[in-house]
């Protein structure tokens, strides 16, 4: 089954139109609908609490403003949606914070679009974090564009990254329609060393005759990191380039605490270092 929801974060940031242009291509390669979200930032938990506008002109002209820039992002959107001739899409400014918005929103769509943190462009903290935050708290796989560039394909050459985890299996499962589309197909083993289980249980649980079932045939091989002190993260990037691909599917480890994202190294490497996009699940 094709995803049959996308949703997509929608702002004014310089890394906005590649996203976007991912997302419309996503949805109109699977036929699916487009969903276009503007969070406001103001929590939804926040705005109860907030006083009347007529209490405080002050504030009802700040959230104002802040809508008025949100509809301005969509109203871009909704123009390249139209472009594309997009059969289904919808434009929705929500009042609630990137991260808390994103997640409760994409509960209901099969896929959501993010850009990858731009150190330079990135705002304040919390929306430097917010990737990591939806990965972990959505519950739905996130599709993480580059915020360097327009990728010319997504998903014609596809390399996973497996180690036969909860999480790289998460994962995998959720990219299927996205595998199903593939031209190439090859999951990555890193061998970590002899005291490491993870090439032994990738054998065991070859996932190669049960993709073979859903219709897509992969290839996999076992990788050597070039030293034993090389970060996996690492490895992964540069076989990535390697093989020419333009998709990269792995789960995504960490667990979050109050105020605090924690992430596992191969994640958080590709958090910060991704040059293709990333498809993650946790």
């Amino acid at each position: 089954m094709a995803y049959q929801t996308i949703l997509v974060h929608v702002d004014d940031s310089p890394s906005a139109s590649a996203r976007i242009g991912v997302a419309i291509a996503l949805a109109s390669s699977c036929g699916g609908h487009l969903s276009g979200v503007a969070p406001t930032g103001v929590a939804r938990t926040l705005l109860p609490s907030l006083p009347p506008g007529q209490n405080d002109p002050t504030l009802a002209l700040h959230l104002g403003f802040l809508r008025e820039q949100a509809q301005a992002a969509l109203a871009s959107f909704t123009q390249r949606c139209e472009a594309a001739a997009l059969a289904s899409h919808e434009a929705r400014v929500i009042d609630d914070d990137a991260g808390g918005g994103l997640c409760l929103h994409g509960r209901v769509a099969d896929v959501i679009v993010l850009s990858q943190s731009d150190p330079e462009h990135g705002g304040p903290r919390l929306l430097a974090d917010l990737p990591a935050y939806v990965v972990l708290h959505a519950g739905k796989p996130v599709l993480m564009v580059p915020f360097a560039g327009q990728p010319a394909s997504v998903g014609q050459r596809v390399l996973v990254s497996w180690d036969a985890s909860r999480e790289a299996a998460c994962a995998l499962q959720l990219a299927l329609p996205l595998l199903r589309q593939a031209d190439s197909v090859e999951l990555a083993v890193f061998d970590t060393g002899p005291a490491s289980q993870t090439v032994a249980d990738a054998r065991a649980a070859d996932p190669r005759p049960w993709l073979a079932r859903h219709g897509i045939q992969a290839s996999v091989a076992v990788h050597a990191l070039a030293h034993k002190r090389q970060p996996v993260g690492e490895a992964l990037l540069a076989l990535a380039a390697q093989k020419n691909a333009d998709l990269l599917v792995m789960g995504a480890y960490g667990h979050s605490r109050v105020r605090e994202t924690m992430l596992g190294g191969v994640t958080r490497t590709l958090f910060e270092s991704m040059s293709i996009p990333v498809l993650m699940a946790h």
